[in-house]
């Protein structure tokens, strides 16, 4: 028994080796003196941060990731929101079919789904803009939303809404005063999984964005066609910080909200 419980655990640490370790090299050349990425390095240095700073497309590319990505984590966010509810607090006609087809974004293979898209505006003689790429990326990100209220709702006791609309309260002050607060961690959560989602999108975003328009993975992608330069890195390292701060912080800030709750304060 010891000797195949070593076997797997030496079997995991393969695994999360074979998955992290290219994303250590990435963030360790990023800070390389020396242009070309290679062992040993020369020296550390922040020169390609700054020149991630410098680079206006760069600099262009983030602002509409995080505009998009924003944009995206509030509409997947409200409509998520609304959709659990009714799926778990009402019953009407179609129930089923829509819960299947509020999941079926996630079982559709992202660049089967971007395809039909394009292909449906197309025949639609809608063009390529910047709405239809934020449409997109609600239509991606917004199962995600769902599926994680929808989890915490199940666990919300529907007395506490009753006995606020016994004590006279309407339908929209209980759900502001009672269910949103408790399911506040969860619409957090489902908020930043969306955002962090549409941030690191490129399958998608390469089929429906606009000319012109590009985002930090796009961007990455574009400099890849012409050469592999440090930059290449270095944002490699902005982007690994950025989506796993913010999950971090997500889930630190779930668990103080949560206390709250529970202590009362």
């Amino acid at each position: 028994m010891s000797l195949a419980w070593t076997a797997i655990r030496f079997g995991t640490l393969l695994v999360y080796l074979f998955m992290f370790a290219p994303v250590a090299v990435v963030m360790l050349l990023s800070f390389n003196a020396n242009q070309f990425g290679s062992f040993p390095m020369e020296g550390l240095s922040l020169r390609w941060f700054v020149a991630l700073i410098e680079n206006d497309a760069i600099v262009r590319a983030f602002q509409t990731s995080l505009v998009l990505g924003a944009l995206t984590s509030v509409i997947s966010t409200t409509m998520g929101v609304l959709a659990a509810l009714a799926m778990v607090r009402y019953d009407f006609p179609g129930k089923r079919l829509i819960s299947t087809a509020l999941i079926a974004p996630i079982l559709v293979p992202e660049v089967v789904l971007a395809v039909a898209l394009l292909l449906f505006l197309r025949a639609l003689d809608v063009p390529r803009s910047f709405f239809l790429l934020l449409m997109g990326h609600v239509i991606f990100t917004l199962p995600f939303v769902v599926l994680v209220v929808q989890a915490r709702l199940v666990g919300i006791r529907r007395d506490y809404e009753e006995a606020a609309l016994s004590l006279g309260a309407n339908a929209f002050q209980t759900f502001r005063e009672i269910t949103l607060p408790l399911m506040l961690p969860a619409v957090l959560a489902g908020m930043l999984f969306s955002f962090t989602i549409s941030f690191d999108d490129i399958t998608g975003t390469l089929f429906w964005k606009p000319g012109g328009v590009e985002t930090v993975p796009t961007q990455i992608f574009a400099m890849l066609r012409n050469s592999i330069s440090p930059e290449i890195n270095a944002l490699g390292t902005v982007m690994v910080v950025f989506t796993v701060a913010l999950p971090l912080l997500g889930a630190a800030l779930a668990r103080r909200v949560s206390a709250r709750m529970t202590t009362g304060r």
